[in-house]
């Protein structure tokens, strides 16, 4: 269990994060919806080791983790196997053409960001984190900049790399309808400083049906419209 207990962080005198206590179950799959600028990233980066905070504790996070961003974050200058490999840096990594092919980019390897559709970045940054071997992946926004359809792959090949290794997942977005389909575990936050509005579990099991996702999105949409 990674535990945020009493957690704060105020940079230049300005709280983002207050107090805050949050507990995530490992193996599961935790969206953080609220709206921008809420600290929703902010938590994130707390958990990452990013940032320290000014007071409290965090306790349980893992040592190996994995941080996939809005953008992909692919190194312009590097071809995609030298970015998925990129994590070789700081330790040892898992096979870096395995992962490729697990996503379906061994064709593309040799290939520089610029020339991939965002969709193959998006799979790249997630060949990155995969072979990173995490226990952790944090994702921000990972999906938003994704059109509909190549959005409904990417996550598609998220989820079942997620169920292959068993990742605690925490996943920051806005989407209410993305985190319903995607997660165990539904935090709404609002802020800042951050705060919980409600916290739902998702019962549905995977794939899931379109038709099951409505009653837990309309419980979402009521928080923020109190």
């Amino acid at each position: 269990m990674i535990r945020l207990e009493g957690v704060s962080w105020a940079p230049e005198g300005h709280p983002v994060l207050d107090r805050l206590d949050l507990s995530l179950e490992m193996g599961r799959v935790t969206a953080i919806v609220g709206p921008s600028g809420c600290g929703k990233s902010s938590l994130l980066r707390v958990l990452a080791g990013l940032r320290a905070p000014d007071a409290g504790r965090v306790t349980g996070v893992p040592k190996r983790k994995a941080f996939v961003f809005q953008d992909a974050a692919l190194l312009p200058w590097l071809t995609l196997r030298d970015n998925v490999a990129l994590p070789g840096r700081f330790g040892p990594i898992g096979n870096v053409d395995e992962a490729l092919a697990r996503v379906g980019l061994v064709e593309h390897a040799a290939k520089l960001p610029a020339a991939l559709s965002g969709g193959q970045r998006m799979r790249g940054s997630l060949a990155r984190a995969l072979v990173a071997k995490p226990e952790l992946v944090l994702l921000d926004e990972a999906f938003a900049a994704l059109d509909g359809l190549t959005r409904a792959s990417v996550q598609r090949e998220f989820l079942a790399l997620q169920a292959e290794h068993a990742w605690t997942v925490v996943m920051v977005t806005h989407e209410l309808v993305d985190a319903v389909r995607l997660s165990d575990r539904v935090v709404a936050v609002s802020g800042p400083p951050l705060v919980v509005r409600a916290d739902l579990a998702v019962p549905y099991p995977r794939p899931r049906d379109p038709s099951d996702l409505p009653p837990i999105v309309a419980q979402l949409e009521a928080v923020y419209a109190a």
